[in-house]
């Protein structure tokens, strides 16, 4: 289980300084007249990588043993992760294997490539299993997607400097896919904004986080969730995520496939910028009207912004 503490994300940002981008913070003033409310985007699709996953990856790579350094690195992802894996090894010179399911968008898999890792291609539903094989036979370091330390910490960085920028806020809303990224935010916002109300969102189609914060227990879907927010696939959320978000998380929602689209269409019409539909699931519930944030201070965590635009433009 974690013994990770609100603390541990501050000591990952000092480990992090000058290595990840410290990402800019937008407003939309039509968005903050329709909804009546403050609303902070963080925004990730500039980091490295694209991505917030950067952030994890290189503060859990980075503090490998050299024996471990020398044996290699292995994760499996379906793309952001991958990409922060493969380019954080790179940096620190060490060899990184990726397992990823052979239906991930081709722009996360060439990225990942392009970072000089090796990748595994598989059945979604095989990776872990696969992961496992790799590590009995070479020895590898598993740098797990969310279910570990050091990643929750480093993903957390996201909020500190959120909340370093704009100051408190009275609502943070996280996309939810394994339970990094809200792990490590809800220790953040504990340390620099205690009263914010930290909220997961989740696809309806992919809704274990939700009903495994709600149950006290991981549950798990039985097969690969069909959502437009491919970054949000995974199958259950990890011991140590789950135990940080049944402490520090103060609410779980979910949101339709036409709320994401709604959402990505706005933040890529109106604010001109490019996230990904994963990102866009943070504001889902306030475009939707799931969520009433009149008078609220508001803080939406755009998780990345690598769009395989090839499924857009087919015709």
């Amino acid at each position: 289980m974690s013994d990770l503490q609100p603390a541990d994300v501050m000591t990952a940002a000092k480990r992090l300084s000058g290595i990840t981008n410290r990402t800019p913070v937008l407003n939309s003033r039509t968005l903050n007249n329709q909804l009546g409310a403050e609303i902070y985007f963080k925004c990730e699709n500039f980091q490295r990588v694209g991505a917030f996953k950067f952030r994890g990856a290189y503060n859990a790579i980075s503090q490998l043993s050299l024996k471990q350094k020398k044996a290699g690195v292995i994760t499996h992802s379906s793309g952001n992760h991958a990409q922060g894996v493969a380019l954080a090894a790179n940096l620190l010179g060490v060899k990184a294997t990726v397992v990823m399911p052979k239906d991930a968008p081709a722009i996360k898999r060439d990225a990942t490539l392009g970072y000089g890792a090796e990748i595994v291609p598989c059945d979604a539903i095989e990776r872990e299993k696969i992961t496992d094989r790799f590590i009995a036979d070479y020895g590898y370091t598993l740098i797990h997607p969310y279910d570990n330390d050091q990643i929750i910490a480093g993903q957390g960085t996201a909020a500190l400097e959120l909340f370093s920028e704009v100051g408190e806020l009275d609502i943070l809303l996280v996309p939810v896919g394994g339970g990094g990224l809200i792990s490590g935010c809800a220790l953040a916002a504990a340390a620099l904004s205690p009263d914010c109300m930290v909220t997961g969102v989740e696809p309806e189609a992919a809704d274990d986080a939700n009903r495994s914060w709600r149950e006290g227990r991981i549950i798990s879907l039985d097969r690969v969730p069909d959502t437009v927010a491919d970054g949000l696939r995974p199958r259950f959320i990890g011991k140590r995520n789950l135990q940080i978000m049944r402490r520090y998380v103060s609410n779980m929602i979910t949101v339709s496939e036409e709320a994401i689209i709604e959402s990505l269409l706005f933040i890529w019409q109106r604010m001109k910028i490019v996230v990904e539909p994963s990102a866009a699931v943070a504001l889902a519930p306030l475009l939707s009207g799931q969520m009433d944030a009149r008078r609220k201070r508001v803080g939406i965590l755009l998780s990345g912004g690598n769009v395989e635009f090839a499924k857009f433009f087919d015709n």
